[in-house]
């Protein structure tokens, strides 16, 4: 289960802002495509939601664990969501979804992401005071109860994963569970409509990203190109685009902004 830990260490664990389990899907999905190992225009949310409507992903226990496979050879990845009162995910046990762990699969890590979840799947059958998951009052005792889920199958992850896994909680001990809350990253939905190719409009709800956005004279070449645009801290995700009549064009987006804080 290395690629949790992965996940856990470079903070991609998140309480999700609602118990709504499309919304939650999405904003799991947008932090996977902001990464930026992940080619541009990789709609994780696209495939995701579409494997969702073939099959039920959760797991039983609290989990779920839904996943994305895109066609290219990189990483595995993953990001965890927490959501405290439970997701309605239409689990075979019944019970509400308290963590969805959302994996990003190459081709190259399918076999990779099958041993995870395998682990995983192992480790939900003899971990104790699973039905305390709903209790869980913060992200630090978040953490630490996957740590202790990691740790039931300590001795089949590898002695690397277990030095991250001690790395980590060591982490833990001395900084604070602030550093780990959606506060750090600023994640916003933005369309951009362009006239003629010419104009453009930005609409989100940011007025600083507003300003940024409808003063930059190379963002649609950019985004139209490159499928992505940078400025002033903020990283501009192309997820879509529509074409209209007389040449009017709304790319869709993902605004991604981590705030780096002060040492005190």
């Amino acid at each position: 289960m290395d690629t949790l830990l992965d996940a856990l260490q470079e903070g991609r664990l998140i309480e999700l802002p609602d118990n709504d389990k499309h919304d939650s899907l999405q904003f799991l999905s947008h932090i996977l495509e902001a990464i930026p190992s992940v080619p541009n225009n990789t709609d994780v949310a696209g495939f995701v939601l579409s494997r969702e409507e073939a099959i039920v992903t959760a797991l039983g226990k609290g989990f779920a664990c839904p996943h994305a496979r895109v066609p290219y050879d990189e990483d595995l990845l993953a990001s965890i969501g927490w959501s405290p009162s439970g997701i309605d995910y239409g689990a075979p046990d019944g019970k509400p979804v308290h963590f969805v762990l959302m994996y990003l699969v190459p081709d190259n890590q399918r076999n990779h992401y099958l041993k995870e979840v395998s682990l995983l799947a192992k480790a939900l059958q003899t971990a104790p005071n699973l039905d305390q998951i709903g209790k869980l009052e913060d992200l630090n005792s978040v953490r630490n109860f996957l740590l202790d889920l990691v740790s039931l199958s300590k001795n089949i992850v590898g002695f690397e994963a277990r030095a991250k896994m001690i790395k980590l909680e060591s982490r833990g001990a001395i900084i604070p569970p602030q550093i780990d809350q959606l506060a750090d990253i600023l994640i916003e939905p933005v369309s951009i409509i362009t006239l003629q190719g010419k104009q453009h409009y930005t609409l989100a709800q940011s007025k600083e990203l507003i300003d940024i956005l409808d003063h930059s004279l190379n963002l649609v070449e950019s985004i139209s190109s490159k499928g992505f645009f940078e400025n002033s801290g903020w990283r501009i995700v192309k997820r879509t685009s529509i074409e209209y009549l007389e040449n009017r064009i709304v790319y869709e987006c993902i605004a991604v902004k981590v705030l780096h804080k002060k040492n005190p």
